[in-house]
């Protein structure tokens, strides 16, 4: 998709994009006549500028699609990028070509060319591949975008940020009969030869051979045996710092022996999502040409029911030594992040940084529009909490430090319970991931259950998985 600058006179023969806050008082620079249409509308009660109201207008020349932005002094850059996603991808899905998106109105806000980027890049995506198509289908059709600001930098650095969420939400909406842990590092080896990465992978035997037990546990049920890959970007010259990304890469969680039920099971699709997340971090800061040496692991397994299953009772070590009684087969992201954790430390980062769909709890405290935030460095957690308010993606912090809940952890017959009390669920897995921690490492984990998947268009949100946190986890490195 190509994005041009222009100015308010150019003649739009497809679609005009305008976005207006509630009022309705800022608008561009239109003669007339297309204020007065403006004007007649709001009048007439048909838009309002409220946020999220919407209304498409056709014209004799293409179509003009209104897009409130609410109230001036409510209005966001989160809200500016959601609106600009809802009007592109409504003017692309009634099969426009292109479109004109005035902005200058709205130059108050900073990073809209970032934003108009990020949008551009994220309306267009539907997870549509298995969809049979008939003969009035038509796929997304915007290909080109004016606007009046000029910027061309910040598009493309937001349109680079919008290719490394579709990326992973791609690779996430996928069915487990499609990706398995194989698949997944097949995936990051072709990444890796795109863009020039170091990729490691590491099979059941390395695995074994490496200590990795809480990882072969989780996947000793499946067919499909488990793996761990090990992606590497290094920059030219000196890293002005070292980071590692750790995703949980779950490719079907069934529960185990400890088993859902069904309605639990729909979407365990996406308990991969932690790791799609990591691959799209990794073609991202490639991309970008970040100056960070970045380390993206995935922990990669589908756990599944079967008389090779790992069982409630059973004690496993992981690779650092720390014994782990299991007594919840589903609580088995913890174990598969242990391990990997065990590793990123191992490479002495500035930063590790991991992403899961860990806990249920931690969506049922915040909801589906906020990630649940742990971190053992305020430093670290505020620079996290400024990029996710740059990237639209609300994060939450939670507390760290509940010695209760630590001492439920403790096993009579090992060193860690996976599992414990039902409140403070969310809480626990923190504790127990930070078990795994190595010394003198700022670390942050991201509990992403509730903001992963969306049942509806909304924003630059479409079905399916969100990639909650790419973007989040692109700005604070761009930030260093």
């Amino acid at each position: 998709m190509r994005i041009s600058l222009c100015g308010n006179d150019t003649l739009y023969d497809s679609a005009l994009v305008l976005l207006t806050e509630e009022d309705c008082a800022n608008l561009p620079a239109f003669d007339d006549e297309m204020r007065g249409v403006i004007a007649t509308l709001i009048a007439r009660k048909d838009f309002t500028g409220k946020k999220d109201s919407f209304l498409r207008v056709p014209m004799t020349e293409g179509t003009m699609y209104l897009s409130g932005l609410g109230k001036k002094d409510k209005c966001t850059l989160k809200t500016i990028r959601d609106s600009l996603a809802s009007g592109l991808r409504t003017a692309g899905k009634n099969r426009a070509k292109s479109a004109y998106v005035p902005l200058a109105h709205l130059k108050e806000h900073d990073g809209l060319c970032f934003a108009l980027g990020e949008a551009s890049g994220l309306c267009g995506y539907a997870f549509d591949s298995y969809k049979t198509k008939d003969e009035d289908y038509e796929p997304f059709a915007l290909d080109e975008i004016f606007t009046d600001i000029n910027g061309d930098e910040d598009i493309s650095a937001g349109m680079k940020f919008a290719g490394a969420q579709v990326f992973s939400r791609g690779i996430a909406n996928e069915p487990g009969c499609a990706v398995c842990p194989a698949t997944m590092a097949e995936k990051a080896e072709s990444l890796a030869r795109e863009y020039g990465l170091e990729c490691d992978i590491w099979d059941e035997k390395r695995l074994a051979s490496e200590r990795m037990g809480a990882l072969l546990a989780v996947g000793s049920g499946s067919k499909n045996p488990p793996r761990l890959i090990h992606l590497t970007y290094k920059p030219k010259g000196t890293p002005s710092k070292k980071i590692a990304f750790v995703g949980k890469g779950i490719t079907f969680d069934s529960g185990g022996l400890n088993i859902k039920p069904d309605n639990f099971m729909l979407t365990m699709k996406g308990d991969k999502t932690g790791a799609c997340n990591v691959l799209g971090i990794m073609k991202g800061v490639a991309e970008l040409g970040v100056t960070a040496e970045v380390h993206g692991f995935m922990t990669c397994a589908e756990n599944m029911p079967s008389g090779s299953s790992y069982r409630p009772d059973d004690i496993i070590r992981a690779r650092n030594g720390k014994t782990i009684e299991i007594t919840n087969t589903d609580a088995e992201g913890r174990l598969v992040l242990a391990d990997a954790l065990c590793v990123a430390s191992e490479l002495k980062p500035d930063v590790i940084i991991d992403m899961a769909t860990l806990t249920g709890a931690c969506a049922v405290a915040l909801g589906k529009t906020r990630a649940g935030l742990f971190v053992n460095d305020d430093d670290l957690a505020g620079k996290l909490l400024t990029a996710s308010e740059n990237a639209g993606e609300p994060l939450w912090r939670m507390p760290l430090d509940d010695d209760e809940i630590s001492e439920s952890m403790k096993s009579p017959f090992a060193d860690l319970l996976n599992s414990g009390p039902r409140y403070g669920g969310a809480i626990y897995a923190a504790l127990f991931l930070k078990e795994f921690i190595g010394e003198n490492i700022s670390w942050a984990h991201l509990d992403i259950a509730g903001v992963d998947f969306r049942d509806k268009v909304k924003g630059i949100y479409c079905k399916g998985a969100t990639a909650f946190g790419v973007r989040t986890c692109l700005e604070f490195i761009m930030r260093l």
